[in-house]
């Protein structure tokens, strides 16, 4: 009987060692960040805002809330690099970039993300509709979209809403060129939703007419 109990055991042994050899291997992946060449100076200390924002991750779907590079190769197919891969989802990328852009401004010197979920006069988030490269008849180019909202914190009111668009065109279909058309296209469009977002806190900030 042990005899019989030690020759099944070698078997299954055996028989799982062969499934492990043959089970596919994860395959590597190159993990960019999304490179930035904003080199903005701060503002003169006395052009600080006297309100505070909190940044939110903006909502997006699965495919984008994902680390994949998006890419859309023709017609309405979304698919994604080989062998390539963001060091966080895109809506994380780009919030992280967002307070990043802020910091370096300057001018709203008390922010916070909802990571931290720290009470705010404003928050500014919103939905990530497009965060991919797209294969058109002119070439390739990164496309993002961004519908942003700021909200009063405390009523939950949205004060103000905007969609921004930028379309940034990539010479070289190579994975690094398209991640720095991404990280070229990030800075035009934060450096807009900022200056924006600058001039609805002012304006929500002014005193109202009795």
């Amino acid at each position: 009987m042990r005899q019989v109990f030690r020759a099944f055991t070698f078997a299954a042994v055996t028989s799982l060692s062969s499934a492990c050899s043959i089970l596919p291997q994860a395959e590597p992946a190159d993990v960019y960040r999304l490179p930035s060449a904003n080199n903005m100076a701060p503002a003169p200390h006395n052009a600080s805002m006297p309100w505070s924002l909190r940044l939110n991750k903006p909502k997006a779907s699965e495919v984008l809330d994902s680390p994949k590079i998006a890419v859309v190769p023709q017609g309405d197919l979304i698919s994604s690099y080989k062998g390539a891969r963001w060091s966080d989802p895109a809506p994380v990328l780009l919030r992280n970039r967002m307070l990043d852009a802020f910091q370096r401004d300057g001018r709203v010197q008390l922010l916070s993300t909802d990571d931290s979920n720290l009470q705010a006069d404003y928050e500014l988030g919103g939905e990530l509709q497009a965060f991919q490269s797209e294969y058109t008849a002119q070439g390739v180019q990164v496309v993002i979209r961004l519908d942003a909202r700021l909200v009063r914190d405390t009523t939950q009111r949205i004060l103000a809403s905007r969609r921004f668009e930028i379309r940034q065109p990539v010479t070289d279909t190579q994975v690094p060129s398209v991640v720095a058309g991404f990280g070229q296209a990030s800075d035009k469009l934060l450096a807009q939703v900022l200056e924006w977002t600058l001039a609805q806190g002012q304006l929500q900030a002014q005193p109202k007419n009795q």
